[in-house]
């Protein structure tokens, strides 16, 4: 039987403000479930998720953060190491960035986009690594990359549209599947944080999800928390809710990307209705999907 076989890939670590990721939480209650630090800071994972397809394709789910920011941008946004962690990763399973056949990104916040690029140098721009690899983001994702609001502007990278652009190998995706994937991958979308965030689902029925930004780890699970960083909080939780009950109903699992501490886990609900999570995966090294 052919299968498809999943890595978690650690990049760089970042540490953000505690009230800013949880929207209108009182710290009170959310310092219970990610304990800040002494600047309020809680510390996030920028976790990236490495599948080797049935055909030997090897599909990296987000780049993370990575480590392009100069230096007083790099203490501004809390990147904890200075190296390019997720290069690291990769070459802890004997692979480098051109070993990369596609990169699936949800958006391109730079947290989730910023290792696409290479480490910052002060004689030089970054470059753009993963020189094999096709780049498959959705067309609302896109445009609004290119075309940023006044309030999440800060929250892209100037130069990497162009980059992408030009590398001749940025696939654009309208709807459930892109050409590059086939029906390898699936795609849902979700406005609720941003437009066009695209959630990628590998496998079927007892597959996982990237949750990316929707759900960016356990404490979010729970229908009421959002992010400041939302756009639209009341539209984001009636899009988990929908996603979620799908995904309980399918035992879809979850794939996480700042979760400090979990990489994946299963979806429960209570008596009361209250979504959690279960069966808790710190790492996924070789975790093996029928295709």
């Amino acid at each position: 039987m052919m299968a498809i076989r999943l890595w978690s890939v650690a990049g760089n670590t970042q540490a953000l403000d505690g009230g800013a990721m949880f929207g209108n939480v009182p710290k009170a209650l959310w310092s219970r479930w990610i304990a800040p630090d002494e600047h309020n800071r809680i510390p996030l994972a920028c976790r990236a998720l490495l599948a080797e397809l049935d055909d030997g394709r090897r599909v990296l789910f987000e780049t993370g953060i990575g480590a392009f920011f100069e230096p007083k941008l790099k203490e501004r946004f809390g990147v904890v190491e200075s190296g390019h962690v997720l290069l690291d990763s990769l070459a802890a399973i004997d692979l480098g960035h051109d070993d990369i056949d596609a990169v699936v990104l949800s958006h391109l916040h730079f947290d989730h986009a910023g290792g696409l690029l290479s480490r910052w140098r002060d004689d030089r721009e970054p470059e753009l690594l993963f020189p094999n690899a096709r780049f498959i983001v959705s067309r609302v994702g896109w445009e609004r990359a290119r075309h940023p609001h006044a309030r999440d502007r800060a929250s892209f990278i100037p130069a990497l549209t162009g980059l992408l652009e030009n590398s001749g190998r940025l696939e654009l995706v309208d709807g459930n599947a892109s050409e590059t994937l086939g029906a390898s991958v699936r795609f849902e979308f979700s406005e609720g944080h941003t437009p066009g965030l695209m959630l990628s689902q590998i496998g079927g029925d007892g597959g996982i999800v990237y949750c990316a930004d929707l759900i960016p780890g356990r404490p979010w699970v729970h229908l009421p928390i959002t992010m400041g960083y939302d756009r639209y909080p009341e539209r984001l939780i009636d899009e988990k809710r929908k996603f979620l009950e799908d995904k309980l109903a399918r035992d879809v699992r979850l794939f996480f990307t700042h979760d400090a501490g979990i990489a994946a886990a299963s979806v429960t609900r209570d008596e009361r209705g209250r979504f959690g999570t279960t069966v808790e995966m710190e790492r996924l090294d070789g975790l093996t999907l029928a295709a």
